[in-house]
């Protein structure tokens, strides 16, 4: 004689026991229909954990390299606000460089997207919800990001005269070009918004997880929030912003973004610790 019994013991465990008149089996599974995906598996395949996290830290270095390159040094070396004439004058004497600048930018958020995925990949197991809602945000991101890359470079093409605009006059062409980086200037300030708001789940999913420092977890959710603050300042009080940006990046890229770069690249994750481990099969014959 054989029975089998489903006993809902907690929201997020199913008991499962089967009876026999020669012996007695339970099986304990833990999991959650709703929620969560079981953790990835340790070992050493290309989806065990350690190896899918010095992945996404590899990835993000590169990020960081690319964006620095194309985003902090090519465009501010560039645009001169309200200077129309310098600006044309630095696309002009630095045409290679500007368009290195567009090609690394436009790696740059290939890049991001892959990283997405690999971190989703790692921590949906975590909230199915949250990974998903990163990956989304990330690509928002590198999609602004991108077509902000075409005002660089119509910018380029008006300045060298690669574009016949003789009927607007030298002045008018150099005031076109600086209004075409003016308008990548200001969109990369709006996708900035997605730049910030994806750490926020990225650093829900870290604080979870149990596989990170907890106060890395606290403190990407915190750059997420400097990010959209330095956003909103800087559309509504221009020369506020100007004061306050170095101490919203501080938070942002050299403590939280940097600490999580290197603990993916040197630790990988804390697999000895999970947010609720399966537990183990017993058997008693």
């Amino acid at each position: 004689m054989q029975f089998s019994q489903w006993d809902l013991t907690s929201p997020l465990t199913y008991v499962q026991r089967t009876s026999t008149v020669a012996n007695t089996r339970t099986y304990t599974v833990r999991f959650d229909p709703g929620q969560r995906d079981p953790p990835p598996k340790k070992g050493r395949t290309m989806n065990s954990p350690k190896r899918l996290a010095r992945l996404a830290g590899a990835l993000y270095l590169a990020v960081g390299v690319l964006g620095g390159f194309a985003e902090g040094f090519v465009e501010p070396a560039m645009y001169v606000r309200g200077d129309a004439a310098a600006t044309a004058h630095n696309l002009v004497t630095n045409t290679a460089l500007v368009r290195l600048g567009v090609v690394a930018d436009l790696a740059d958020q290939v890049v991001f997207v892959i990283l997405a995925l690999v971190l989703a990949a790692l921590l949906r197991h975590v909230h199915r919800g949250a990974a998903r809602a990163m990956a989304v945000l990330v690509v928002l991101a590198a999609a602004v990001a991108s077509l902000n890359v075409a005002f660089e470079y119509a910018g380029l093409q008006v300045a060298t005269g690669a574009v016949d605009l003789s009927s607007l006059g030298t002045g008018g062409s150099h005031a076109l070009a600086l209004l075409l980086l003016d308008t990548q200037h200001y969109g990369l300030l709006a996708a900035q918004v997605f730049f910030g708001a994806w750490l926020v789940p990225l650093g829900y999913l870290a604080l979870k997880s149990g596989w990170f420092p907890k106060a890395l977890g606290v403190l990407l959710v915190v750059a997420g929030g400097c990010y959209l603050a330095d956003v909103m300042t800087a559309f509504l009080l221009p020369e506020v912003a100007r004061t306050i940006h170095p101490f919203l990046v501080i938070p942002c890229v050299t403590i939280a973004e940097v600490w999580m770069v290197f603990y993916l690249l040197i630790v990988g994750v804390r697999t000895n610790r999970s947010v609720e481990p399966v537990e183990r099969v017993m058997a008693t014959a």
